[in-house]
């Protein structure tokens, strides 16, 4: 059995030192518990939500009586730290137990300093950044009085029309898992109870992207070989990396929900794993049990979920209302309820609500947009960016005198705040026109034009102040406005030397319940870079989205393409650094990119077949428009042939030469993949990403890299846990992306 500790060491992680998760007292714990009446136990896995005055005053009343020990914080900024004193108080005052509460709230990608979206934070292929970037977001969060996060999301990504996949790390188990362990270490630190420091989620436990249709809150078929191997690795990484609470999904699997599916709850997560810490409901799915047809009622909704070992509900009250009396009947165990409570006592006690109950209703003001934190999702926003295509008209040369920046998001600053933007504001956002004025030569003149709207028929959204999205029924799009936009934006092409067009996708049409069934730009933009392409002007295209868009066309009509995401605050001062050259393009796409809507779900490690040459479709080809790993720079790298070498103390090793053969220094990552050719336990994909290394060149250096063919490369999880790696003939590959490098044969002799 794969053990936690066993899983950091493979993927080549930090182990946790013991100090990183602080003991909990169970003396503590077990008092609390033997003095608890029934109601306050069932209140301490129940949870509210809070946003306005009017709900803190009706949860006041709940929390004096022990019937709510946690809320989602999901106010405003401004309101949060006072809206957690009041109820603490209460809690702390006026209950009979004197439980402090704990407080959690969805800050996926930041709080107010908001970064590139997950998707995107993964294009950087840099561990150590993503924790960086999270412990930005954890300072930010506990200091608007929230404890709690519910991230890291650890779905594995492979169909994009899957509005979620914005908020996962891609589509690669190997590539997820080393993220989630580093959002852990950022979101918690050696201590989740330090005043700079939460306590992290792993979300959504699991299969929950696999998603049929890739329509959210879907059923999910996920076999017991894939949920091993794909679906299992980030959530056991983050296990591993100590996260205080996991969240049950949304999905149902084989027709089980995850809410109440014991086998992944408790025989994998807590009795393989390890992991004590507590499980909590996604919002009301123990009740949506029920609508899954896996539970007869609301009495049973609570017992299933509760006997598989979800711990805490999430806003519904089939707890609070159906317990009791279960209890009474003897339907349940009432050490079962206990061992519930004391998950929730030690989480508390872990995150420090105990020690540090009340927050400083100044502190947010004090830490928000520190300039470290600027600095940071500045330079996550440029690593994250990807270069898809140059055929030399990037960067940009000084000589360019005039510039047309053109489409709905050259300038529209809610937009770049994406999905789940915590309370990020548009104020605060540095939009690409913003950027580019401060950046061009005093001898450039750029016109911004916006072109046309994002969506061109029904009500427009817009976002406030607090990064929101509401519906905008008066921002109806105008005939008339939008035939002189179009027209004054193709005055402006013409004139220019060169066109950079921002187009995209609504940062509302990604994220949950933001399922797409065709993958293309929105409104007439497709049409808008048609007519920029007809000028004859060079063409540079940004594409702001939240998911893998179809680009074959945009591809074909431009000279360079980036894809930007949803980048966050810094979004414009990144890009315009990379357009002029002042950074080199880094990004590495962490998901494939469909050719046609047809193809998808589209995933480079995907199964082998029994007639491997005969799969492409009558009308187009089965391989992406751009590979899992791929992105360009500003120079060329040459990776010499790989070869393999047997030390005597040590296992073998597969290892190239890489040459910068350009004339600008740059970066590349070396991506080895593995496949074992024959596996008795089931096929395994055609290639899997089993390690990779970043390495920036001067011109003409030259580096070798090198990669171990031991266990945790040739190895494999099979269906009952087990950590195998078995003999036999295996390729490998050191590549810049997978949809390249010849693979090279290597047989291992014996079990490792």
């Amino acid at each position: 059995m794969l053990r936690p500790a066993q899983l950091l060491l493979m993927l080549g992680l930090p182990l946790i030192s013991p100090a990183a998760i602080p003991p909990v007292d169970e003396t503590q714990v077990n008092d609390l518990l033997a003095r608890m009446t029934q109601a306050e136990k069932i209140g301490q896995l129940s949870q509210g939500v809070i946003n306005t005055p009017e709900e803190v005053a009706a949860a006041s009343l709940l929390v004096r009586e022990g019937r709510r020990g946690s809320f989602i914080l999901s106010a405003s900024a401004e309101q949060a730290a006072t809206f957690r004193n009041q109820l603490q108080k209460v809690a702390l005052e006026q209950s009979r137990l004197r439980v402090p509460l704990i407080f959690g709230y969805d800050a996926i990608h930041g709080y107010r300093t908001t970064f590139p979206i997950p998707l995107g934070l993964a294009a950087a292929w840099d561990a150590a950044l993503v924790e960086r970037a999270q412990a930005v977001s954890a300072r930010e969060t506990r200091a608007a009085g929230i404890d709690w996060t519910f991230a890291p999301m650890c779905d594995l990504a492979r169909d994009p029309r899957w509005g979620r996949v914005a908020e996962t790390f891609g589509e690669d188990p190997y590539l997820g898992a080393r993220l989630a362990a580093a959002s852990v270490r950022g979101f918690q630190g050696d201590n989740p109870a330090a005043p700079d420091r939460v306590a992290a989620t792993l979300k959504h436990y699991v299969g929950y992207s696999a998603t049929v249709g890739g329509r959210d809150y879907n059923a999910t078929d996920v076999t017991p070989f894939s949920l091993r191997n794909a679906h299992l690795p980030a959530f056991q990484a983050g296990v591993a990396a100590g996260a205080l609470s996991v969240m049950s999904g949304f999905n149902a699997t084989d027709g089980i929900p995850a809410v109440a599916d014991h086998h992944a709850l408790t025989n994998i997560l807590r009795g393989e794993w390890g992991f004590n810490g507590f499980v909590v409901s996604d919002w009301t799915s123990v009740e949506e049990a029920i609508a899954w047809g896996y539970a007869a009622d609301r009495a049973a909704a609570a017992r299933l979920a509760l006997t598989a070992g979800n711990d805490m509900e999430m806003v519904s009250t089939t707890f609070e209302e159906t317990l009791p009396a279960q209890l009474a009947r003897g339907d349940l165990s009432p050490a079962l309820l206990d061992e519930a409570v004391r998950r929730v006592l030690r989480g508390k006690l872990r995150a420090g609500v105990f020690a540090q109950p009340y927050t400083d209703p100044a502190a947010l003001d004090r830490v928000a947009l520190a300039p470290d934190a600027l600095a940071t999702a500045r330079e996550a926003a440029a690593r994250s960016i990807v270069l898809l295509k140059n055929n030399g008209t990037l960067p940009l040369a000084a000589t360019a005198r005039r510039i047309a920046l053109i489409g709905p998001l050259a300038d529209d600053a809610g937009e770049m705040l994406g999905t789940w933007p915590g309370h990020g504001r548009p104020g605060d956002v540095v939009t690409l026109a913003a950027a580019l004025r401060q950046r061009l030569p005093a001898s450039t003149r750029l016109d911004v034009e916006f072109g046309c709207e994002l969506l061109e028929t029904g009500p427009r959204t817009r976002a406030l102040t607090d990064g929101s999205i509401v519906s905008d029924p008066a921002a109806e799009v105008d005939a008339a406005k939008a035939k002189k936009r179009w027209s004054s934006a193709l005055a402006a092409a013409r004139r220019a030397d060169v066109i950079i067009a921002a187009v995209g996708e609504p940062r509302g049409w990604s994220g949950e319940n933001a399922s797409r069934a065709e993958l293309d730009l929105t409104g007439r933009q497709s049409g808008l870079l048609a007519a920029l392409a007809a000028t004859g002007k060079p063409l540079v295209v940004v594409v702001f989205s939240g998911r893998p868009l179809v680009l074959t066309n945009v591809a074909a009509q431009s000279q360079a393409l980036l894809q930007a995401w949803h980048p966050g605050l810094q979004g414009g001062p990144a890009l315009a650094a990379l357009l002029y050259g002042d950074q080199e393009p880094t990004g590495r796409l962490p998901i494939s990119f469909p050719r046609a809507n047809g193809q998808v779900p589209i995933y480079y490690n995907h199964a082998m077949t029994g007639r491997p040459t005969m799969v492409d479709y009558r009308d187009l080809t089965r391989a992406p428009l751009f590979p899992f790993g791929f992105g360009l720079g500003y120079t060329e790298f040459t990776y010499g042939a790989a070869e393999i070498s047997t030390p005597p103390d040590g296992p073998a090793v597969a290892r190239t030469i890489i040459t910068n053969t350009g004339k600008r220094p740059g970066q590349t990552v070396a991506q080895f993949y593995v496949r074992d050719v024959a596996c008795s336990v089931g096929a395994r994909p055609v290639q899997e990403l089993r390690g990779w290394e970043t390495l920036t060149l001067a011109p003409g250096e030259s580096r070798t890299v090198s990669f171990p063919l031991d266990s945790a490369a040739l190895g494999f999880t099979d269906r009952q846990g087990r950590w195998l790696v078995e003999p036999g003939d295996f390729q490998v590959w050191i590549a810049p992306h997978a949809g390249t490098g010849t693979p090279l044969p290597y047989r291992l002799e014996k079990a490792l």
